[in-house]
């Protein structure tokens, strides 16, 4: 695990793969509630089956990155995509990545994919506006949170767990974010993308896809059967094989 200092603290980070600076480099952008540690094997699957380099980096406030200093803003996707994420790349002299986002972190790779040059980006059970099974299912998350191990459990993975977790799910919950919404950014995305989605995901329905595809010029979509909110995890196999064919279309 490496280190690098950014302006609001220290980021953890780790290379898969072809660590050469000249080879294409995917970056992975976690969920709500990720890590570096939390991506588990995924990364180096990534890394095998592609042929390329991979960056995993855990936000701040996650992990065992620093702390965050204040609490997040509804802008917080916006400050993640177009402040943090910039500068973290130019630390690292990586120029036009592939995105790899997860939930939050789909958002974030679709948010800076709208202004910032990119090869492509693939991203998994991504929002592009607020649902209410999305409020409903993260409220969920905080009586769960308060009443099981769960807390316990989240510990393993990051160094400030309360603030991982209640940084993520009180902005959720917040009403002003209700009226969060990314759709009008995503005509300005000029290259493929590609969306993977499990039918069972109990944090978005199929409307995300959908909006993706009204809204994007160059949209392939994957909706998995018996699949929940984690692809990745649920359907290792079918979002790797998906991946390779997407790239195989876009970058051979």
């Amino acid at each position: 695990m490496s280190f690098l200092t950014l302006e609001h603290g220290a980021i953890e980070y780790q290379l898969f793969g072809n660590t050469d600076p000249g080879v294409a480099t995917l970056v992975m952008l976690h969920e709500g509630l990720g890590s570096v540690a939390m991506w588990r094997d995924f990364p180096q699957k990534l890394a095998d089956s592609l042929r390329l380099r991979v960056l995993v980096y855990s936000r701040h406030g996650y992990g065992q990155s620093a702390p965050l200093s204040a609490p997040r803003a509804v802008s917080y996707m916006h400050d993640e995509a177009l402040i943090a994420l910039p500068e973290l790349l130019q630390e690292l002299h990586i120029e036009r990545p592939l995105l790899f986002g997860h939930s939050d972190g789909g958002s974030i790779a679709l948010i800076h994919a709208s202004s910032h040059p990119v090869r492509g980006v693939i991203a998994l059970a991504p929002h592009v506006f607020v649902e209410d099974l999305s409020v409903k299912s993260i409220a969920a998350a905080k009586l769960t949170y308060e009443s099981t191990n769960m807390r316990e459990r989240l510990a393993r993975y990051h160094a400030d767990v309360d603030g991982a977790f209640r940084g993520w799910n009180n902005i959720w919950l917040h009403p002003d974010f209700r009226d969060w919404n990314i759709e009008a950014l995503l005509p300005d995305i000029p290259g493929p993308i590609l969306v993977i989605q499990g039918r069972e995901d109990e944090y978005g329905t199929e409307e995300q896809l959908r909006a993706i595809a009204r809204g994007a010029r160059e949209v392939e979509l994957s909706l998995l059967p018996n699949c929940g909110h984690s692809p990745h995890r649920d359907q290792p196999a079918q979002v790797l094989e998906a991946v390779q064919n997407w790239m195989a279309r876009h970058f051979q």
